[in-house]
């Protein structure tokens, strides 16, 4: 755990001071609840009284993935010694309701419906404005309003690289040079954001690249970065060494801390259960394989693909004769196609393969035997990979995944292109697997992602760039929170 700073060891010496309380709010999803529940057990490990809000589909699907009563489960027990209250809101949809293959829907209830719940919860649980400030995903539509209306901070904290906040925060530049929010989008290479030398627009995020932008993801991220302009601070889940620039470039508006890698103190052992997937244990079958000869096959928590996709895809895993460990979601194509493989895939793999429906994927990652990782590109498996020291093959599938796959291959070197959204051909997929699994492009990548880690390492040590961001922020949140 990180030491107590002086500030910190005077407030909890003098037991009349009231503790700061930072009231954390992830958005709905997996991939975000786990940097924010990590971060709360920092944020209480620093002197916080910390209110985590999640909301009450996720905590039943947390729940039911561990065999429990929602009724009576905390996600922080295992983590008691810190102080996290653990408070649930609606989003305004029955349990029941499948989020997933009504992701639309489920989308304009986090747009209209899921604000005025969050503020009738806030109103009840910051009791004391001057002792708190709201830590909330970035991706939420309401923060700055609401955080104005209760007259906290509002500490945006963004869970993706400072690249891709940059692009999102300066949209306006996008329009305005004719590369977003027109017909016909220009495709030159983008030279004017702060703090991005150069990007090319197939670089961009998804909804970046797409010229209908009335969808309600648009909607959503369009209010949601008219909110973080309003933000007292940001907090972002990257490296300053990595992103120099970009973060340069973002501090002339407002406080941008680099705080990242944020990972269970062990990495790999978590005491806090932030899975919305009941985990096969691979443990025993990892163990039986040779070091570094399994490809483990995940595309994250949230995106979908086409059974076409996966049948190339498929077709090259077979073709390439590796091992492989695949995390089949069960609703990777549809919740209603619940064994999207190609008829025959599991015979013809029969004894080099294991399919799982989810697993812990840190373990995985850290275990000997696997030696390569087709990923999505999410941010929390890129970071996840390189500290492992994993190279990666990207096929990443929407929104941040494409821009991370640049910051990937492009900037790290440590992973390579896999197709793209439906241009994946099952020989180009053989050929990947082969090279980052044997060969010599795949001992050169192992080598780039040991010198990616090492600056991760680095940056979290103490006395590290992001150690020294968290120290700071923690002190100006403590200041600015009565401490």
């Amino acid at each position: 755990m990180d030491p107590l700073p002086p500030m910190a060891m005077a407030r909890e010496a003098n037991g009349r001071r009231k503790k700061p309380h930072a009231v954390v709010i992830p958005y709905p999803m997996q991939g975000h609840v786990i940097p924010a529940a990590h971060l709360s057990l920092r944020l209480a490990a620093r002197g916080f009284a910390v209110t985590f809000v999640n909301t009450e589909s996720v905590h039943q699907r947390t729940a039911d993935a561990l065999g429990v009563d929602p009724r009576s489960y905390d996600v922080f027990a295992g983590a008691r010694c810190a102080d996290v209250r653990y408070e649930l809101v609606s989003d305004g949809f029955p349990l029941g309701f499948d989020r997933s293959l009504n992701h639309d829907q489920f989308m304009e209830g986090v747009l209209h419906v899921l604000p005025a719940h969050m503020e009738e919860l806030l109103r009840r649980v910051v009791v004391d404005p001057a002792s708190t400030c709201l830590v909330v995903d970035t991706f939420f539509v309401w923060p700055a309003t609401v955080a104005r209306k209760l007259g906290v901070p509002y500490v945006s904290f963004w869970t993706e690289p400072a690249l891709i906040f940059a692009l999102y925060y300066n949209m306006d530049l996008l329009t305005k040079n004719g590369h977003f929010r027109c017909k016909e989008p220009r495709k030159d290479t983008i030279t004017y954001i702060p703090g991005v030398p150069a990007i090319e627009p197939h670089e961009l995020m998804s909804y970046l690249q797409e010229t209908d932008t009335t969808s309600v993801v648009h909607r959503i991220i369009f209010k949601a970065f008219e909110e973080a302009h309003g933000a007292d601070y940001i907090l972002c889940n990257t490296v300053e060494e990595l992103e120099p620039s970009t973060i340069a470039a973002l501090r002339l508006d407002k406080p941008f801390y680099a705080v990242g890698p944020i990972f269970p103190a062990g990495f790999a052992h978590s005491v806090v259960a932030t899975s919305m997937w009941a985990e096969s244990d691979c443990s025993g079958w990892l163990d039986a394989q040779p070091p570094g000869s399994v490809l483990y096959i995940s595309f994250g928590s949230y995106a979908h693909v086409t059974k076409q996709e996966l049948r190339e895809i498929a077709g090259g895993v077979l073709a390439s004769g590796a091992r492989f460990l695949w995390v089949m979601r069960p609703d990777i194509v549809s919740s209603e196609d619940p064994d999207p493989l190609p008829e025959g895939f599991a015979a013809a793999s029969a004894g080099r393969g294991l399919v799982v429906p989810w697993c812990c994927q840190v373990e995985v990652l850290s275990h000997a035997a696997v030696g390569g990782f087709l990923t999505h590109c999410g941010w929390n498996s890129v970071l996840e990979s390189v500290w492992a020291a994993v190279p990666m093959l990207c096929f990443p599938l929407l929104t941040d995944q494409l821009t991370n796959r640049r910051i990937v291959v492009r900037e790290w070197r440590v992973g390579v292109p896999v197709g793209d959204r439906g241009a994946v051909f099952a020989h180009e997929v053989r050929a990947r697997i082969e090279g980052v699994m044997s060969g010599e492009e795949g001992e050169e990548l192992r080598q780039a992602v040991r010198k990616v880690r090492a600056t991760l390492e680095a940056a979290a040590a103490p006395g590290g760039s992001s150690q020294r961001g968290f120290n700071e922020f923690v002190d100006e949140l403590t200041r600015r929170c009565g401490g």
